[in-house]
């Protein structure tokens, strides 16, 4: 579903999943019809091929909160496999946030073009880092590049191949990337990230992020090899939608009625579980 659909207009954290407008006479009738259509032609090019088979995976808008999982965006990415520094896991395939020796690992399974992935982390995003910042866990993303697939485009990997040279600046100015690519993420449908100028221009949020080097890696693609790696990585991991948060291997439920929790709720969430 768009983003129009999914959080009833830009707003944040407002992703119920059914658009959070209350009927208010003919012209709010009117408007439900208005995003029901639209989210029924915006499931409609959600459907995409699942290992191979020509079977369908259509998000409807009742049915949960997470896009189901395709295939990698794929595309032709030639130049030689670059691995940032500072990437982390099997083949430098993760990024990790926080401290080395956190007792625990908070997973964050992720695509820049999801809007629920947005909505995650302009509601809890925060939190999630605090938390991390004071040691109660590290975080390890995991990105997905699936929706350039299901929608069209390249913008999932393109922004992932700059998010690679961001890494390569430092796990901070990944971080602060990453929170500037979501808090300035186009509706789903529109490839906006595909853009290089355009996704410079928002580096430019970073302090210091814009080196010569950085600026050169983005704009000659040297991390899309290792943002396709990356990619496989995500689709090999069993994760069957985005966005999914695990901690220490057991599933958070981010989400409830169709919009991210709120702060404290995944606070006393993450309290729980680790005791």
């Amino acid at each position: 579903m768009s983003k129009n659909s999914s959080n009833g207009t830009n707003d944040k954290g407002n992703g119920n999943g059914n658009g959070a407008r209350k009927p208010g006479g003919r012209a709010a009738t009117e408007r439900l019809h208005e995003e029901r259509r639209r989210a029924e032609r915006s499931a409609k090019i959600r459907r995409r091929t699942v290992v191979g088979a020509a079977s369908a995976a259509v998000l409807a808008l009742a049915a949960g909160v997470a896009f189901a999982v395709g295939g990698s965006g794929g595309g032709a990415q030639g130049g030689p496999l670059v691995v940032p520094a500072n990437a982390s896991g099997p083949g430098g395939t993760v990024v990790t946030y926080g401290k080395a020796d956190a007792a625990h690992t908070l997973e964050v399974y992720e695509d820049f073009r999801c809007p629920y992935c947005e909505q995650l982390e302009t509601t809890d995003g925060p939190t999630m880092q605090a938390l991390a910042d004071n040691g109660t866990y590290k975080i390890d993303y995991h990105l997905a590049t699936f929706l350039d697939k299901g929608l069209g485009g390249k913008g999932s990997r393109t922004a992932l191949a700059a998010a690679g040279a961001a890494l390569n600046e430092g796990v901070d100015k990944f971080k602060q990337f990453h929170d500037v690519l979501y808090a300035n993420q186009p509706d789903e449908r529109d490839d906006a990230f595909a853009d290089t100028d355009h996704l410079l221009e928002l580096a430019g949020k970073v302090p210091g992020l814009k080196t010569d080097a950085f600026v050169k890696a983005v704009q000659e693609g040297t991390y899309a090899p290792w943002a396709a790696e990356v990619s496989k990585a995500f689709d090999k991991s069993g994760v069957t939608g985005t966005p999914t948060v695990n901690l220490d291997g057991k599933k958070l439920e981010v989400f409830g009625n169709g919009a991210a929790v709120a702060p404290e709720q995944f606070t006393a969430m993450v309290k729980q579980a680790i005791g």
